[in-house]
């Protein structure tokens, strides 16, 4: 009988190696891991990137600079038009406090008129300027009326922004770079890379508290109530002004109503035109990209936002002039900063009425040709303010320019019902030298009057102060 075995089938290679290797690959790879070939390293690879991106940085900070040119004070008044110039020629700046660790500003100032006859003080609202109410104070000035009008922080001709050093704020792309390149200004372009050498690791820490330290960025100046009511103060005491009548315009009712509050025996009348919470002038689209660029770089623009909202008896240079002044030095930044931080509960009634503040003579000067829902708001608050003289002009809500006249005569009316105004006048004592100097020129003239025969009484005491110059360097013919 025949036994039948089973052979194992051989395992079947279902993908068998196209190509297979010859004992010579084996020979030239065990060769190489013996003897492994050095890769070159190119150093003029190296400078050459590092240059490249050195010379980068140079190219960009030389055109930002340019570019930012026009932020230069310098530059950008050269850039004004003629009336811009000629208005800030004719006025002054002074140096307020806004807060107690920041460094003082410069708030720009124009006035008109007397400073011996009533001083009236026009506060502005957002978005204007001393500018709009220029042929106002003159024509104040004009009546025997001292007019001022103030640029407040972050408008018009004042500071707008403030320099701060140091802090880790944040910043943007274009100081970022100016940060970099000032870095290899002073270290070097290579200092970095040493550093690096030494210590194998870049000093990120060092780089960074560098920049810290030295870091020079601008803010935009915030100003609200309790800012408002410190340059207030220091104006009107800095020029002399207290008493006054204080002219409030457009938002300037919610900047101005806390210094109102806590200096109401200073304040002989208060006189609103047009005043509200919010201005006119839709700010919030200053802070939507885009549009603020179309907004205020272009005339057409801007004219367009004002004649729908402020006025529509405003020439085109007028408007540009508004234009310019709220773009130029961040305007535009420190105008929204400043919009933030309004009080939108402010309660008209509860301030008119309080303590000090109802018994201060109020005057409102509303438009009459605005629309229904602005007269709705003048009749509002005519009876939040019930003993205010409330009168109509013939402008709309921005008629300090076109009704400049109209304003000038009403202002001036209301003040000249007034009691003339009583300034309390501060007697600066002596300096102990000159009180010397007087006191020993008495004793001569005295000495001389007793001692002195032969000359005539009254020609003694006409001249009790001759052979000696004046304590003030003025002369002796202006001594009396």
């Amino acid at each position: 009988m025949a036994i039948i075995t089973e052979e194992e089938e051989e395992p079947k290679i279902l993908n068998p190696p196209k190509n297979k290797p010859k004992d010579s690959d084996f020979t030239k790879s065990e060769s190489t891991m013996k003897n492994p070939k050095p890769q070159s390293q190119n150093p003029f690879l190296f400078w050459l990137y590092t240059t490249l991106i050195v010379s980068l940085a140079t190219i960009i900070f030389i055109s930002l600079s340019v570019f930012s040119s026009q932020n230069d004070p310098r530059s950008w008044f050269l850039s004004l038009p003629p009336a811009l110039r000629q208005h800030y020629s004719d006025g002054r700046t002074i140096k307020v406090q806004v807060n107690p660790n920041e460094s003082p500003i410069e708030v720009f100032v124009a006035e008109s008129g007397s400073i011996h006859t009533e001083n009236v003080v026009i506060v502005h609202g957002l978005g204007l300027s001393s500018f709009a109410f220029k042929e106002m104070i003159q024509s104040l000035g004009s009546k025997g009326i001292h007019g001022v009008a103030i640029d407040l922080p972050g408008n018009g001709f004042s500071d707008k922004s403030m320099v701060v050093v140091g802090g880790d704020r944040e910043i943007g792309f274009v100081a970022r770079v100016k940060e970099v390149y000032g870095l290899i200004q002073e270290k070097g372009v290579f200092w970095a890379f040493d550093q690096m050498i030494e210590t194998g690791d870049l000093p990120y820490e060092e780089i960074i508290k560098l920049q810290n330290s030295k870091r020079r960025s601008f803010k935009a100046i915030e100003l609200g109530s309790e800012e408002t009511a410190r340059v207030l103060g220091q104006v009107i005491d800095t020029l002399g002004l207290a008493p006054v009548h204080l002219v409030l315009h457009d938002s300037a009712l919610g900047l101005a109503s806390n210094w109102v509050s806590e200096n109401y025996a200073i304040v002989r009348s208060i006189t609103l035109v047009d005043a509200s919470i919010s201005p006119a002038l839709p700010l919030w689209v200053l802070n939507v990209p885009g549009i603020r660029e179309v907004l205020l770089g272009f005339s057409f623009g801007f004219e367009t936002l004002v004649s729908f909202r402020c006025s529509k008896e405003m020439t085109l240079s007028q408007i540009d002039a508004h234009r310019i002044l709220l773009k130029g030095r961040n305007g535009r930044e420190a105008v929204v900063a400043s919009l933030k931080k309004l009080n939108h509960s402010f309660d008209i009634a509860q301030w008119g009425n309080s303590d000090g503040i109802s018994g201060i003579p109020m005057q409102v000067i509303w438009s009459r040709e605005g629309s229904k829902e602005w007269s709705d708001e003048g009749q509002r608050v005519a009876k939040a303010l019930p003993k205010a003289k409330f009168v109509t002009h013939s402008g709309t809500r921005w008629p300090q320019e076109s009704k400049s006249g109209e304003l000038a005569d009403y202002i001036s009316d209301f003040v000249s019902l007034l009691p003339r105004s009583t300034r309390r006048v501060t007697e600066e004592p002596i300096p102990e030298k000159v009180q010397k100097v007087l006191e020993e020129a008495k004793a001569g003239g005295d000495h001389d009057h007793n001692h002195g025969h032969g000359h005539d009484h009254n020609h003694g005491h006409g001249h009790a102060h001759a052979g000696y110059t004046d304590a003030y360097g003025l002369g002796e013919e202006w001594t009396t």
